[in-house]
């Protein structure tokens, strides 16, 4: 018989578990569920993510609940000795206890695991399945206290009581976002019902050097009875590459070596194609399992450089500048997230130019959906192990449950070529430094030695995930922590990747001191912003709390004193206003700019092969779980902020890059005078292309008074951007003096005498403007930003053109759901058009402001004046 599956999906009740047997029962919409969407479905708390009802739901956070579903024997299942039929839960949130037909089937406490049951003998015509969900937050303080005798426990975010219990870590609340502590079945549950069938088909290869052969072995693992024989196929856009049959052995596995020659490779976005094989297993005529599956080389390259150690990816023999962002889980309630909505989500990510994304440790290993909307786009996938920022536990079984999660999650996605590398935990190494507990990388090399120090989850990241890896995806990259480097102190810039947070946190440097705080792979770093006024409007509806500082605004805003530190970031940089649409749009430009500094900085130390400076650099974060304000780049709603569109066009394929020196102005007796004296600037090119491209750069110096140019352009004819490296143009290449009586530091400074001006650079290839890039004088603040005189022209329905007597600093269109744009969060140029393509609302519905604006929100007036000289920058 052909495998029969049933879904579980519809029917079902739940309760409060102590509430009477016969009371209380609620419908559910659907199965996978979660505890809170069926409580606001039913009216009986209201929706966490509006005002300040996170509170007024947290007492659920500390109740147990009961799932029922009443069903009969599907139509089709049949009972003979040789029939098995399997209940599957492929997620349990996650203390759970089965019943079935009251008999006890299952218990689980570990969220991450999918679990089948054999209930052949178990099924009858009418059938009743409940599971009890215990309180994970209470469960989670009894471990604590059941173990506090052979651990010691450690957290750097929220409870304790999260660190024994195997759940999305972020459950518990983070900086970022509520404390909502799910319950349920929150992925699918179904019964499946067959003679024998394929439990899984995978492949272990290696592509040559030469690139031409991908060679290995291909697996199928078979269940159940008279299963002699399994099909084994790959096949390319619908033709067949390689077939073979096999016999399966005794333990139920099927493995052949296969060699394909001059294979297609898949590559990530914008190196090559994403070509993917289909592979198939078949036991004929009873169970077909096939995969999408992708061939690549992949190596982590840690080689010995003059900066340390290199860390950077090569991919085909191509080296990966791994540009992008950190993603935390899309939603604080995971099973109300559509697949679409994932792929929506990766779509951004080809939209910004962003060529990885790492999946953070407090989350959960992640949808099927993310990783094949990956697989389609081209993006690579940095993976942590689910471990974050706490002491690990490891007895045994703890231990037990971690090494079951970690091989049913490796089987799960070893197929994906998206992934590229997996990371032991996030920040449990800080951790280990903060509270001193013992670490001898070099000396100490026992493994059951570590087991009894005081920070023995050195056994589960250094022993145990490497080993599984190993065993389940021999062929994969394993780095044990995210940061790490060769147990050197977690903030070391020589060696592994670092969380760069003395931006934000720690020193809390300017933004403008992103070249001082490099590494050798950024695999953190962030700035806070409020999304639109859109999303601030729906997440707090109360008119009277809708300002900076209120009430709902602080408690919405998760961060550790996060007032305290976006002011510091606001005023060291401009005037403030703190009306609500003003404020809003400050914390925007100041995220768009540390974006800015960071990306074209730390892109820029790509360098060129065997001087890999900085190999990848991954903002914290692109998402958000709900309607907040966060280092978010894109908000809950995939409303982007103007920092998503700074990035995307620091990532281009090709980018210029322009810098001026930096001079501290509030450092005790800072002069802050010196920007008007130093007239040094760099440029260079960065490419990602693996061509030479020759290209023609202007550089123009625009008085920001007048917008008249203060010195003539300066061009550069057929400068040659080297192939995947980054071409330094100019280094200090110092200006004559616009006021040379500036430069006399025995006179007063006049400042009605000083005339401030922006860099301006621009790359053409042919007569296509490939990119630009401005470079302001610092702070903005000292800046009159007033008279800027901005226009705008309707060029179609859908089109409008933007220009501007004088220099413009961050104009921003207030993004909407219903919005889309080309481009945003952009500075104006004299004489320059920006064009900016328009979706989902009318062109006269657009409202917009910038730096020195009159108000934070201004309807955009079109109209279409005489043709103009200026010269278009579609940019």
């Amino acid at each position: 018989m052909a495998l029969i599956k049933h879904p579980l999906e519809h029917g079902w009740t739940f309760k409060q578990s102590d509430s009477p047997s016969t009371d209380g029962w609620l419908p559910v919409q659907k199965v996978p569920t979660q505890v809170h969407m069926d409580l606001i479905a039913n009216n009986k708390i209201p929706d966490p993510f509006i005002d300040l009802n996170e509170r007024a739901a947290r007492w659920v956070n500390e109740k147990n609940w009961t799932y029922r579903v009443e069903f009969k024997k599907p139509t089709g299942l049949v009972v003979s000795e040789s029939v098995v039929t399997d209940l599957v839960f492929e997620g349990l949130d996650t203390f759970a206890t089965v019943l079935l037909n009251g008999n006890e089937v299952l218990k689980s406490d570990n969220m991450f695991l999918t679990h089948r049951v054999d209930v052949s003998d178990l099924l009858k015509n009418e059938n009743i399945l409940e599971i009890e969900f215990d309180s994970a937050m209470l469960r989670g303080r009894e471990l604590v206290k059941e173990h506090s005798h052979e651990h010691t426990f450690y957290v750097r975010q929220t409870d304790i009581g999260r660190v024994p219990v195997r759940k999305a870590q972020y459950n518990w609340g983070w900086d970022w976002g509520p404390i909502l502590m799910t319950a349920g079945p929150w992925r699918p549950v179904y019964l499946e019902q067959y003679v024998s069938r394929i439990d899984d088909v995978w492949t272990q290869y290696e592509v040559g050097e030469d690139l031409n052969i991908c060679s290995g072995r291909i697996f199928a693992k078979v269940a159940g009875a008279n299963s002699k024989l399994v099909n084994l196929i790959l096949s390319l856009r619908g033709t067949t590459v390689w077939e073979k049959e096999c016999t399966v052995d005794q333990n139920g596995l099927a493995a052949l070596n296969f060699q394909i020659n001059k294979p297609e490779l898949w590559y990530p976005y914008g190196y090559g194609s994403q070509t993917r094989y289909e592979l198939k297993a078949t036991l004929t005529p009873n169970h077909v399992k096939s995969k999408l599956i992708g061939f690549r080389r992949n190596e982590l390259i840690q080689e010995k450089d003059e900066f340390g150690k290199s860390f950077y990816f090569r991919i085909n023999h191509i080296d990966i500048f791994a540009g992008g962002s950190c993603w935390i889980p899309a939603d604080s309630l995971l099973s109300q997230i559509p697949a679409q909505r994932y792929h929506d989500w990766m779509k951004l990510m080809v939209e910004g130019n962003q060529t990885m994304l790492r999946i953070w440790g407090g989350g959960i290993y992640e949808d099927d959906a993310l990783f094949d909307a990956c697989d389609e786009l081209g993006i690579l996938v940095w993976h942590d192990f689910q471990f974050a920022c706490a002491s690990y536990p490891t007895y045994p079984s703890y231990l037990e449950s971690v090494e079951l999660e970690a091989r049913q999650n490796l089987r799960r996605l070893r197929s994906h070529p998206c992934i590229v590398i997996w990371a032991g935990n996030n920040e449990d190494y800080q951790v280990q430094e903060r509270y001193k507990l013992h670490y001898d990388y070099e000396g100490d090399k026992d493994p059951q030695s570590w087991l009894k120090s005081t920070f023995p989850a050195r056994y589960i990241y250094e022993y145990l995930l490497p080993n599984v890896v190993k065993e389940e995806d021999p062929f994969m990259v394993y780095h044990p922590s995210s940061p790490w480097g060769d147990g050197k102190r977690t903030t070391d810039k020589t060696v592994g990747d670092i969380h760069q947070w003395n931006l934000w946190h720690g020193r809390m440097n300017r933004y403008q001191e992103t070249y001082l705080l490099s590494g050798r792979f950024i695999s953190e770093f962030g700035m806070e912003a409020y999304p639109h006024l859109e999303t601030i409007r729906g997440m707090i509806q109360d008119p009277q709390q809708q300002h900076p500082g209120s009430m709902m605004m602080d408690f919405r805003n998760k961060a550790i004193d996060h007032e305290r530190r976006m002011i510091t970031y606001v005023a060291e940089n401009f005037e403030v206003k703190y009306d609500l649409p003003s404020y809003t749009h400050l914390t925007q430009v100041v995220q768009a700019e540390t974006m800015h500094f960071a990306y074209k900085t730390w892109r820029r130390e790509w360098g060129n092969p065997g001087t890999r400076k900085c190999g990848g650099v991954l903002v914290w974060q692109l998402n958000d779980c709900w309607p907040t304000m966060s280092w978010a780049v894109v908000d809950y709603y995939l409303v982007k902020k103007p920092s998503f569109y700074v990035i995307a066009n620091a990532l281009k394929p090709l980018a210029v890059g322009i810098s001026r020196p930096h001079h501290d102005w509030t450092a005790g007796h800072a002069d802050p005078t010196l920007p008007a004296r130093d007239t040094k600037f760099d440029l260079w090119i960065a490419s990602s292309r693996l061509d030479t491209v020759s290209v023609e750069i202007t550089v123009r110096f625009i008085s920001i008074r007048t917008g008249q140019d203060v010195h003539p352009p300066m061009k550069l004819e057929a400068v040659p951007a080297l192939p995947n490296s980054t071409t330094e143009v100019l280094k200090d290449h110092i200006m004559a003096a616009t006021n040379p009586q500036l430069n006399d530091t025995t006179r007063p400074f006049d400042l009605a005498k000083y005339d401030p001006y922006m860099i301006h650079a621009t790359i053409k290839d042919g007569d296509n403007v490939i990119a630009i890039d401005t470079a302001w004088p610092q702070p903005l603040k000292y800046l009159d930003l007033s008279g800027r005189d901005v226009r705008f022209k309707a060029l179609s329905t859908n089109q409008v053109s933007i220009t501007a007597i004088r220099p413009v600093k961050g104009f921003v269109f207030e993004e909407t759901r219903a919005t889309k744009l080309s481009d945003n969060g952009f500075d104006l140029v004299p004489s320059e058009e920006k064009v900016v393509d328009v979706t989902g609302i009318s062109l006269d519905s657009l409202r917009y402001t910038y730096i020195g604006a009159p108000e934070g929100s201004l309807k955009v007036n079109v109209s279409i004046p005489e043709e103009s000289p200026a010269s278009k920058a579609r940019l």
